[in-house]
């Protein structure tokens, strides 16, 4: 096992920066999952780290090694596909132990490694078989098999489980974590999926724009995101945003948002101050009428079995609601949703920074609207 160090990392194309300057320390054993929209620099940092990618500047250490000039083979990593990369011609048992082969291990050493790297990913039955006689789970679990027998100090997943259907994705979800609870080995995984990164990681590195916006443990991103960007990433469905200005009912301090007013609490920021809240769906509650603080309008509703996910227009935004079961919904039906104030995020309406209470009183005259 052993510690990943990134210091200043940048990726240059050309003329074209990925990467800029990026600091990032994963612990000797931590998992560690990279997420961000398409184009963010997440694979780009993987391929870096695996060696595949040249790196412009800055410096990478593996296990307190400097590793910028080493051949991929030579820094002790093993990685697995998106596309599981094995050799359609070989046994599942000749594509786990190819790699051991290639480093002039004997046979006779060979095979009880590949045995227990089949034992421990429960595909000991398919040695046999070639891999266009497994499914897309089982050869993703060869794929690991492989990274496994080597028992290399970390291993590098490149969005894994993208080509697998809904059920087999939890299914080797589940399978991976199990296997990381085992093994122990230090793991960074890219994925695009933010409820894979949430479920898997210890911490979670948001990237946007070759930078990293925000690093945590999943739940600390998801109650405290630093900025609206995460705030909406993080969480599924994503947080629902309204933006506005501050205005008082009385002494009710509220967003004016269009020709609603939301009441948001009691938020230290100037009247006519712009700033955007999110809500999440989830902590939206069902109000009878006349009690809720809100009346969105019920465009779609997606019965879950478990809940109901509405989807509502509110002050022309599009607002998501996860509501119980039982609840009767139709197509333009005015439904009464009320909130917690606690739950509520805010964030600088022009900089999309989350507002603490200190940053709250600071919203002041050059965020107001004339």
């Amino acid at each position: 096992m052993a510690d990943i160090s990134l210091r200043n990392i940048v990726k240059d194309y050309g003329g074209v920066r990925a990467i800029h300057g990026v600091d990032l320390s994963v612990n000797d054993g931590e998992f560690v999952a990279f997420v961000g929209p398409s184009g963010c620099g997440k694979s780009t940092m993987l391929r870096m780290i695996a060696g595949l990618e040249e790196i412009s500047g800055g410096t990478l250490r593996i296990g307190g090694r400097v590793v910028n000039e080493v051949e991929p083979r030579g820094r002790d990593v093993a990685m697995v596909f998106q596309d599981y990369a094995l050799y359609p011609h070989m046994s599942i048992r000749e594509n786990i132990g190819f790699g051991l082969k290639m480093r002039g291990w004997k046979a006779i050493d060979i095979a009880p490694k590949v045995e227990n790297a089949a034992r421990i990913l429960q595909i000991g039955d398919y040695l046999d078989r070639k891999p266009g006689q497994l499914s897309g789970g089982q050869r993703q679990r060869v794929a690991m098999g492989r990274a496994i027998v080597r028992e290399p100090s970390v291993f590098l997943f490149d969005e894994p489980l993208s080509n697998l259907d809904a059920k087999l994705r939890v299914e080797m979800r589940t399978q991976i974590k199990r296997l990381h609870a085992m093994l122990g080995t230090t793991t960074v995984y890219v994925t695009h999926d933010q409820t894979e990164a949430m479920t898997l990681a210890d911490r979670v590195v948001v990237l946007q724009g070759g930078h990293i916006v925000q690093e945590g443990p999943p739940m600390e991103l998801y109650n405290q995101p630093n900025c609206r960007f995460v705030g909406e990433f993080i969480g599924s469905p994503k947080m629902n945003v309204l933006s506005g200005v501050i205005d008082r009912i009385g002494d009710t301090p509220c967003l004016r948002v269009g020709d609603e007013a939301v009441e948001i609490g009691e938020i230290p920021a100037q009247d006519g101050a712009r700033i955007d809240i999110g809500i999440r769906p989830e902590h939206l509650i069902w109000a009878e009428a006349g009690t809720g603080k809100i009346q969105p309008v019920v465009e779609v509703f997606e019965p879950l079995g478990s809940d109901t996910m509405a989807i509502c227009r509110f002050a022309d935004h599009e607002m998501s609601a996860r509501l119980a079961p039982d609840i009767p919904l139709r197509r333009d039906q005015p439904i009464h949703l009320s909130y917690d104030p606690a739950n509520l995020h805010y964030f600088d309406g022009e900089s999309g920074k989350r507002l603490s209470v200190a940053q709250q009183h600071a919203t002041r005259a050059t965020h107001a609207v004339s």
